[in-house]
């Protein structure tokens, strides 16, 4: 699908960016992999990381998504289009919201305008649990940023460009996430792991499935899917028991904007909700195709059925790793 391709990820200097290039790199051979972002130093740091010998399709792009006429001259030519680019921190969000709507809701309108004016054939946005049911203004943000990723599809008329979303929870591992802020903690010795809550539950899931997940959406994709993937839990508690045995917990209370629990599929959208094989698929509401849609069979051929009326999907109401189980997934890292 991606030989032979022009690939346009922004944010691409994050951490689900240079897990993409890695796993693209490895699957696929593009034309070029495009990485769009703001930031000159990491991206100073991603060239030194992936040799240009052994990387040649490899480009760098400075450029903020809020910039609708750079978007629109870097994403020239690309045939599919990732959207990596986010503000994603919860409490920096509740003490600078126009920042995060600049990014995540105009960045997004951005985008859309730009895949369309250039004619891309898929687009797929990467978006969070946060989103279903936001209570914090980064999910709040993320919910209107899926919105107009969904929306696209009805503007675009008989062209040949679709977008969709792929939802999922906390990334092992990624930048930021609680992985992380452990280890760190770990590796200054500190003498407890600061926990919100102590019955708070996360969904579970590792770079590389995250980025193998994505692939396979572009694979499924004809525009105007949310796709969630089936994905364990695990309790933040066991989590630090997991990696540091012998040092103490320390509840310090929940954070501004913070969820006790993870949702991705909201009671709400049970009627809009079907349930597949590893993935749900959550279907817009209401519909203007140019031609209507059924996401009942997917383009893989993978069919789907309707969830009951009692269903949600939460990181409270699933399946849950044991202690040696999250080690086993930490040691994958």
């Amino acid at each position: 699908m991606f030989n032979n391709k022009i690939i346009f990820i922004t944010g691409g200097t994050g951490s689900f960016g240079q897990k993409f290039i890695e796993v693209v790199s490895t699957l696929y051979k593009p034309k070029k992999l495009i990485v769009y972002s703001r930031d000159e130093y990491k991206q100073f740091l991603m060239q030194k990381k992936f040799n240009p010998k052994k990387y040649p399709f490899l480009r760098f792009l400075l450029g903020d998504v809020r910039d609708l006429e750079r978007l629109k001259i870097a994403m020239r030519g690309a045939d599919y289009v990732v959207h990596a680019a986010a503000l994603k921190h919860v409490p920096g969000a509740e003490y600078n919201p126009m920042e995060f709507v600049k990014t995540n809701i105009n960045g997004a309108e951005n985008v859309v305008q730009s895949a369309i004016s250039e004619k891309v054939k898929k687009v797929i946005a990467l978006s969070t649990d946060k989103a279903a049911n936001p209570i914090n203004l980064y999910g709040a943000t993320k919910l209107a940023s899926d919105k107009i990723f969904i929306a696209a599809n009805n503007i675009v008329g008989k062209q040949n460009t679709s977008f969709s979303v792929v939802r999922y929870g906390n990334v092992v591992g990624s930048r930021g996430s609680v992985y992380q802020v452990f280890r760190d903690l770990i590796d200054k010795k500190s003498k407890f792991l600061p926990i919100t809550d102590k019955r708070m539950t996360r969904f579970w899931i590792t770079l590389n499935e995250g980025v193998d997940f994505v692939l396979k959406s572009f694979k499924r994709m004809s525009g105007g899917e949310i796709f969630v993937p089936k994905i364990p839990s695990i309790l933040i508690t066991d989590l630090a028991k997991a990696m540091a045995p012998k040092i103490k917990i320390k509840i310090i209370g929940i954070r501004a904007g913070e969820k006790l629990h993870e949702m991705m599929c909201p009671n709400e959208s049970h009627y809009l909700t079907l349930e597949f094989k590893d993935h749900f698929v959550i279907f817009p509401s209401p519909q203007y195709f140019e031609n209507n849609k059924s996401f009942s069979k997917n383009l893989k051929g993978e069919k789907g059925k309707k969830v009951n009326s009692k269903f949600q999907y939460s990181s409270d109401q699933n399946t849950f790793l044991t202690i040696p189980d999250i080690i086993k997934v930490n040691k994958s890292i």
